[in-house]
């Protein structure tokens, strides 16, 4: 019986000590004497599954000097490490006097306090010329909104985002189908009961609305233009269950003279989606 409590207890402790990384995560990045800057900001936009994380990452001086790269990488659960390493340059707006480096991070996670935080190092070369750059220090914390637009939305990656999120491992509930009035709709999702850090991810006939973010009592509010007569299915998927399991929402939508309140949950195992189209009639 000892030996019983003793491996629930260890299961326990590995379950409570698992981390989410998925998200976005914000801080700064510093580069020894012969940077553009010594110090910059530092964003990355993160999905992880199970060992492998790929992403996009954003460093910056301010939002009109900036360098976006896309990368894949690595997590060791272990020794909460992860090694990220750039290996596509998809933007660039910095001063003619500057370089692009490609990094590679060394990060470990760890928990400052009630925040998540991940830490390290990063190396890498120039873009062009492949000389070392100036290598330097992360650090970076959890946060719930992106200083720049969330760029998991780009088509070529869509597919692979939806598996890493696994929304067709999950079976998907039709909660209701609506009837619209006006092609300009707006969506807003609020929590649906105790606001308890439920976040969700939502599509709309698998292009990405929104990305991971936190359902409180100020809504998060997306409006779509669609095309009369054609159906649209707008999926919730569960980031997490929050503190109260499953995880709930109330979504309100907004077309012309209609107005609609549709209550979704969603969890681990299940999707929550709603259909809609325009009226033939209807006209912008």
């Amino acid at each position: 019986m000892r030996v019983l409590f003793l491996m629930a207890g260890m299961l326990l402790y590995l379950v409570s000590d698992a981390q989410d990384l998925n998200g976005i995560w914000r801080g700064s990045l510093t580069q020894e004497p012969g940077g553009c800057f010594p110090v910059y900001k530092l964003e990355i936009q993160l999905i992880s599954s199970g060992t492998n994380v790929e992403g996009y990452a954003f460093d910056y001086y301010d939002k009109t000097r900036f360098v976006k790269h896309h990368f894949k990488g690595t997590y060791n659960a272990t020794d909460k490490k992860l090694i990220l390493k750039e290996d596509q340059l998809l933007e660039v707006q910095i001063p003619y006097d500057c370089v692009v480096c490609t990094k590679t991070y060394e990060l470990v996670y760890t928990k400052e306090q009630t925040r998540d935080a991940l830490s390290g190092s990063w190396t890498g070369v120039e873009a062009e010329s492949k000389r070392p750059c100036p290598a330097g220090k992360i650090t970076l914390f959890k946060e719930f909104q992106p200083d720049f637009p969330t760029s998991l939305t780009d088509s070529s990656q869509l597919v692979n985002q939806q598996s890493l999120l696994k929304v067709k491992q999950r079976t998907t509930e039709l909660v209701q189908t609506l009837v619209l009035d006006s092609p300009t709709i707006k969506i807003d999702l609020y929590d649906n009961a105790e606001i308890d850090n439920d976040t969700v991810t939502i599509f709309l006939n698998d292009r990405l609305l929104l990305y991971q973010q936190r359902l409180t009592n100020q809504a998060l509010s997306v409006t779509v233009k669609a095309v009369a007569g054609e159906v649209y299915e707008l999926i919730m998927y569960a980031d997490n269950l929050g503190s109260i399991p499953p995880n709930t929402a109330l979504m309100t939508v907004s077309s012309g003279r209609d107005k609609y309140e549709v209550r979704l949950s969603a969890s681990d195992k299940k999707n929550a989606a709603v259909r809609f189209r325009v009226r033939e009639r209807a006209r912008n």
